[in-house]
Order: C-alpha cells, then sequence, then structure tokens
C-alpha cells in the first residue's frame, strides 16, 4: 500500500499541478483496545502520522498526496490545494464523527523565512476513535478502489501484520550535545532582549534554545509517540513528517462552529513532592510576572479570534495546568465562528499564528527581534500542527515540547523549548526553565523499550 509513490504539489499557486481524484471511505471498526497507545500502537515505522490525546484521536500512514509550502502564502497556498482536493473527492463517511472522512495532517513553519518547508498529507489510511466509538478510514485514487468489505479486511489484516511484524526499536544510547548556541551565548540573548524590554521596545519575547540528540541505533519515531501518549496524557501527542512531540497548547480547535483555545503561558518547574507542588501551584498562581506574561498570550488569541467570531469568551483569571514535569497558567478562550466567514479550522489557526505565547507582545516587532537575535531557524517548532477535515473542522496545536529528526541522519533529532522573556525575566531562570521544557522529549528518547 505504501509503494506508489504520492502526488506531490511544490507550488499550490498552480491549480494545473497534477492532482489525484480521491475516493474516501470511513465505516465504523470494533474497538482495537483502551489503552492511551492503542492507536499508537498501529502505527508502521515509516512515516507514521498521529493526533492523539487521552487515548482519542486519529493516526494514518501511507501517502495518497501531499503539498509543501513556504514563505509568508504558505497557509493560504496550503488552504487553496486543500480546497482543490476536497473539490474533487468523492466521500462516504459512515461515522460523522471529528476526524472521520477525508483528513490531512499538517505542520508549518515557525516563520515565513524558514528554509524548512510546511507541509500537509493526506494518508492512505486513517484510525480514529472518539469516545467508544472507532473507525476506519480508507482513501484511493479514482479507479483504485477495491470492493469496500474485502478492503477493509485487508486494511484489518495490514494493522494487525504492523503489530506483529513491526516492533517498535529502541534508540539505544543517547548522546545530547549543545544546538546553535552554547547554554552562556543563550543567556546573553536573553539578557540582551530583558534590556530591550526595559528600554521599552517591546512588552514581552519568547525565546527559544535547541539541542541535539544522538541515538546509537536508527530512531524508531514511534519508540518517543508511545512514551509520550502514555506519560503527557493530557498532551496532543502528534507526529508529522518527522516532527513528533506532545504539546500542551491548542491554537484552536474549530468543531461544529465553535472555536477553542488554550493559552499557556507562566510556567514553574514542578519538583515531585505533592505537597511542594501544590504549594508552587499557589506561587504560579499570585506570580506578577507570570501573570504579565499569560496576559500578553490571553489578549494575543482574543484579539485574533475577535474578527473571526461572533461572541467570545475570555476567562478573567487563569487555571494552573498541572504537567507530569512543569505547571503552567491555563486560559480556555472560546467563541462562536462567525457563519459569513466560511472559516476552517486552518485559516483560524493562520490567523492566530504567531501568539504571544509563542512569538511576543507587540507580535510584528517581536517577531522581527527573534529574527534578529536569536540566531537559529526556528523550521516547524511553534507552528502549527494538526490536522484538518472535510467540512473545514479540525485541531491545530502549538507544536511544543517536541523534536524534527534530520532526513539525512536517521540517529539524529533537534529538540527545542521556548520561554517568554518579560522584564522581570533572568537568564539563569529562564536556561532552568527551557531544561524543564526539553525534559519530555528528552526522557522519551531515554525511556525503556515499550
Amino acid at each position: 500500500m505504501q509503494n506508489n509513490p504520492a502526488p506531490t504539489v511544490a507550488d499550490a499557486a498552480h491549480p494545473s499541478a497534477q492532482e489525484p481524484s480521491l475516493l474516501v471511505h470511513t465505516v465504523a471498526i470494533e474497538p482495537l483496545g483502551t489503552a492511551t497507545d492503542s492507536l499508537i500502537s498501529l502505527l508502521p515505522r515509516t512515516a507514521p502520522l498521529a493526533w492523539v490525546r487521552r487515548g482519542q484521536g486519529i493516526v494514518g500512514w501511507g501517502e495518497v498526496a501531499r503539498i509543501s509550502t513556504s514563505g509568508p502564502d504558505r497557509f493560504d497556498q496550503a488552504e487553496a490545494w486543500w480546497a482543490r482536493i476536497h473539490g474533487k473527492a468523492v466521500i462516504r463517511d459512515d461515522v460523522q464523527q471529528p476526524g472521520s472522512g477525508l483528513v490531512a495532517f499538517g505542520s508549518f513553519a515557525f516563520s515565513y523565512a524558514s528554509q524548512d518547508q510546511s507541509v500537509m498529507v493526506i494518508p492512505r489510511v486513517i484510525v480514529g476513535r472518539r469516545g467508544d466509538t472507532w473507525w476506519l478510514t480508507t482513501v484511493t485514487e479514482a479507479g483504485a478502489a477495491a470492493h469496500t468489505s474485502a478492503h477493509v479486511d485487508h486494511l484489518t489484516a495490514h494493522m494487525d501484520h504492523v503489530r506483529r511484524h513491526e516492533p517498535v526499536l529502541s534508540p539505544g544510547e543517547v548522546r545530547f550535545t549543545q544546538g546553535t548556541l552554547s547554554s552562556e551565548q543563550w543567556m546573553e540573548i536573553v539578557a540582551d532582549a530583558v534590556n530591550r524590554i526595559r528600554g521599552g521596545e517591546l512588552d514581552k519575547i519568547v525565546l527559544a534554545r535547541d539541542l541535539i540528540a544522538t541515538t546509537e541505533h536508527p530512531l524508531d519515531s514511534r519508540h518517543v509517540l508511545t512514551y509520550l501518549a502514555t506519560a503527557y496524557k493530557d498532551c496532543w501527542t502528534f507526529s508529522v513528517d518527522g516532527l513528533v512531540g506532545a504539546t500542551p497548547e491548542l491554537l484552536v480547535r474549530a468543531e461544529k462552529g465553535l472555536a477553542t483555545s488554550r493559552v499557556l503561558a507562566g510556567t514553574i518547574q514542578r519538583t515531585g513532592d505533592d505537597a511542594t507542588d501544590t504549594a508552587r501551584a499557589g506561587l504560579l498562581a499570585r506570580s506578577s510576572k507570570d501573570l504579565e506574561e499569560h496576559e500578553y498570550a490571553v489578549i494575543s488569541v482574543a484579539d485574533a479570534l475577535r474578527p473571526h467570531c461572533t461572541s467570545l469568551n475570555v476567562p478573567e483569571a487563569p487555571f494552573v495546568l498541572h504537567l507530569p514535569n512543569v505547571l503552567h497558567l491555563a486560559s480556555d478562550v472560546t467563541g462562536v465562528i462567525n457563519p459569513q466567514r466560511h472559516e476552517t479550522s486552518l485559516s483560524l489557526a493562520a490567523s492566530l499564528h504567531p501568539t504571544a505565547a509563542v512569538c511576543g507582545t507587540p507580535t510584528m516587532k517581536a517577531a522581527h527581534t527573534i529574527a534578529d537575535i536569536e540566531h537559529m531557524d526556528r523550521a516547524r517548532y511553534a507552528g502549527p500542527v494538526g490536522w484538518l477535515g472535510g467540512d473545514g473542522d479540525g485541531e491545530w496545536g502549538i507544536a511544543l515540547r517536541s523534536a524534527q529528526s534530520d532526513p539525512t541522519n536517521p540517529h539524529r533529532m533537534r529538540l527545542f523549548a521556548g520561554c517568554g522573556i518579560v522584564a522581570a525575566s533572568s537568564p539563569v531562570d529562564e536556561l532552568a526553565e527551557t531544561r524543564a521544557k526539553l525534559a519530555p522529549m528528552m526522557s522519551a528518547l531515554q525511556a525503556p523499550r515499550p
């Protein structure tokens, strides 16, 4: 099933490019497991696609179509390609759940100036779960579909084959080395940013750093995904075109006319002691520095969503989100999407990106300052990652707590973490925060074989 080369569209601005007419069929299937990694366990080693939280979501494999985009119009190019693909597709959806029917997984570069390509991929096979409902979607080129029942039987056998004959491989010993900058160089940049903020150039900036992981054996991304899906159940575990991670931050969900965005900004590291962490949660909730950082992020999201909604609900105060490694200040902003605007989840994600939570305030000034002083290409780190459905609904997270595999070296991954910098920030404390945020991916790589 995966031997047929997928059509690739390098530039969606040219509608004459060869795009397939697709036949899409979704059927309900018997539950395939109750564990949080049941969906992840179905994935083959090659090019797995995933968007899973608390054991629910969608996974996919194989590739029937793809687009790569770049530059300021990367979202518009992808949206136009998707509209053409969807317009030609014949879809039979017997399940009618978010994530059933025609779906594309996507991952977009943080910056229009990035050297890394943004991508959207339509898989040949998608398995999904929502509550007690499981489904299987098959996507084929027109004229290539088998009889439905025989096709489902074939795919069920294929999933059994994946489970039996593609064991998850351990990366073996993992060595971590400095990325683009050393810790000392990065702290100097933080100090420079603090001085700029105190001088009135901007209110907040988010600065990121990278770390290089080198593995003893070629990396099997399912090893990382299995750990993340189990250890970070409240995060969205994702895998798209070599970018893997577990993000706690939902950029936007569009579902049946309602938009939801989970904003995170303000962080403190956990100690592992419940009583101490409860006290630290209280400190975080009262921290003027973290509350200021969080307020900028919430205002950024609310201002970006407001033009697309007929009404908006913005919480007056954040709650503390407890994750295994850190505590975050969090707010869920919701809005009723204006039906006259014909928005999709991707168009909303494009309008929201970048938020103050990953860029800064004012946004354009912060983006220019990041380009000036950060000294690295974030690639698809901190960009939108998620999925888009045929009805326009979908979920897009911010690609945090993530790592990008090296297509030229199967033993190498690039890990990322970032921090919000305000006038009260300390370079030493911010470096410690990045180490806490790198912990999920570092632990995933070093975890025992699942």
